[in-house]
């Protein structure tokens, strides 16, 4: 074996059928992290379910379908993420070429073919604080926090990345042994940036690979919205962040 697939889902998910039957011919270990989702859709034969009765973060139930699977390169992705063919072999042939990485990720484009910035700087606190709203709807995005979002910097082939968003990501799974996998103080957001800033300072590359594609919906609630539950647990998971590594936010 591999390469393995864990798939968190939370609640009913709309694309999660689409999710696994991208997945299924691409890797060699299919998980299924059902968070309290109750009816299941049509699922691939052959998968593993993990029924989870009371609701728990992100980070955790992926750890708890990462422990579940044997193959030594890993992909995690949100149910909203649909794998193009051959993108899964794309990554870890990339991988398997460099010795020292741990994480990979490919080129998210949204449904309709448009691109998403995907590759991204590690935050500093003032992009922390620009990109939520409400400073949101006064200072656009596209003017400033174009270092934030590497909008100068659209990598057309493999290039190294801080970090990449959490929606689809292959790991290496000697990385996330030494690592101790995802933070499981993080509800939701932020487990991406940590487990890669922690991975850079152990040494383990992260690298952004355009060659592989996925779709991704991405309705990027906490963008629009101020003061929502995830909004909340958005600002609880970058308090995290900041108290673990304040010499990252005041770079």
């Amino acid at each position: 074996m591999t390469v393995a697939a864990v798939v968190v889902a939370h609640g009913p998910e709309p694309e999660l059928g689409d999710c696994l039957a991208a997945l299924a011919p691409q890797v060699d270990e299919l998980v299924l992290v059902a968070n309290a989702v109750d009816p299941l859709p049509s699922l691939p034969a052959d998968m593993l379910i993990v029924q989870i009765e009371r609701p728990q973060g992100y980070a955790a139930n992926a750890n708890r379908g990462i422990a579940m699977t044997n193959a030594p390169f890993v992909v995690v992705c949100n149910t909203d993420a649909i794998a193009t063919p051959g993108s899964v072999r794309t990554l870890r042939e990339f991988a398997d070429s460099r010795p020292r990485c741990g994480v990979v990720g490919p080129e998210l484009v949204y449904p309709d073919g448009s691109w998403q910035a995907a590759r991204r700087s590690f935050p500093k606190l003032g992009s922390t604080l620009l990109r939520r709203p409400p400073l949101r709807f006064l200072f656009k995005p596209e003017r400033w926090q174009r270092a934030h979002y590497l909008l100068d910097d659209r990598a057309s082939s493999a290039s190294e990345a801080d970090w990449m968003m959490g929606a689809f990501l292959l790991l290496r799974r000697e990385m996330l042994d030494e690592l101790g996998g995802f933070d499981e103080g993080y509800r939701l957001y932020g487990e991406d940036i940590d487990l890669c800033y922690r991975a850079a300072k152990a040494g383990w590359e992260r690298w952004f690979v355009p060659e592989a594609v996925v779709y991704h919906s991405y309705a990027a609630v906490i963008d629009h919205r101020f003061l929502t539950r995830r909004t909340l647990w958005h600002w609880r998971s970058m308090a995290r962040f900041a108290r673990k590594h304040p010499e990252r936010l005041f770079a």
